[in-house]
């Protein structure tokens, strides 16, 4: 007879279940637990490409493992702000949304959502009227029709979220402008080379690559600088003709 089976029976009077020690009837007491069926598209999102994704893949893949739900998609946003309405992979789960191809949309943070008030409760109000629902899991807000206040504080942490995107902004700004301040020199460090030297490499049938590493500077700054220097070499007058043309540099 399985432990699940029983129900009451008279234990031995030095019984010992589990270290425990047991001396007189024995009741066992089946729980009972109804697990829901859920179909959860996962989002995450970081601002920069040097950022990863892992750890919300990782927390967001633990959280509906211990829930039973099933993971039926994942869209990842790299390098893209928060502030941005239009990003690939947000505006490829509104469509799946919209398709009813998943039950719940699944956050690590609202600011992963969206920096923006506006645009995150847009998305997040069209999901809600699909009948999809939208869970922050570590902030533990979401849109469930039972809970008004998770509602109320989806909204505030919206707004927080907006915040802090302009204070970041804000602090950035300032930090530039005391860089310039000090006499530092901001931006990509500059190139000094002969654009006349790559030209006439470039003539002589050197591939970019050669002409660049010839002259100890990046491939795409010899072409840029190349193909952004106009030099007309005058040709003979043509006869009847109103003026002249123009040769550009291959």
């Amino acid at each position: 007879m399985s432990f699940s089976d029983l129900k009451t029976c008279e234990s031995p009077l030095h019984s010992h279940i589990r270290g425990l020690h047991i001396s007189g009837p024995l009741t066992v007491v089946r729980k009972s637990y109804t697990i829901i069926y859920m179909r959860i598209a996962l989002y995450c999102r970081v601002s920069t490409l040097d950022q990863s994704c892992d750890l919300q893949r990782r927390e967001l893949r633990e959280y509906c493992q211990r829930r039973g739900w099933e993971i039926v998609g994942e869209y990842t946003d790299t390098g893209w702000s928060g502030a941005t309405a239009n990003r690939p992979e947000l505006t490829r789960l509104m469509n799946d949304a919209r398709k009813r191809r998943f039950d719940t949309v699944a956050v690590w943070k609202l600011d992963r959502w969206g920096r923006s008030v506006a645009d995150s409760m847009k998305n997040i109000q069209e999901l809600d009227s699909l009948g999809v629902k939208f869970l922050a899991v570590t902030q533990n807000i979401g849109t469930e029709e039972s809970s008004p206040m998770a509602r109320f504080m989806l909204t505030i942490m919206s707004a927080f979220a907006e915040l802090e995107k302009e204070m970041i902004r804000e602090r950035t700004v300032a930090g530039v402008r005391a860089a310039r301040a000090n006499g530092k020199t901001l931006g990509r460090p500059r190139r000094v080379f002969r654009r006349d030297e790559a030209i006439r490499l470039r003539n002589e049938g050197l591939s970019w690559r050669a002409i660049a590493k010839r002259l100890e500077v990046p491939v795409t700054t010899v072409v840029d600088a190349c193909r952004c220097s106009e030099i007309a070499a005058p040709e003979a007058p043509v006869p009847g003709g109103k003026g002249r043309q123009k040769r550009r540099v291959a």
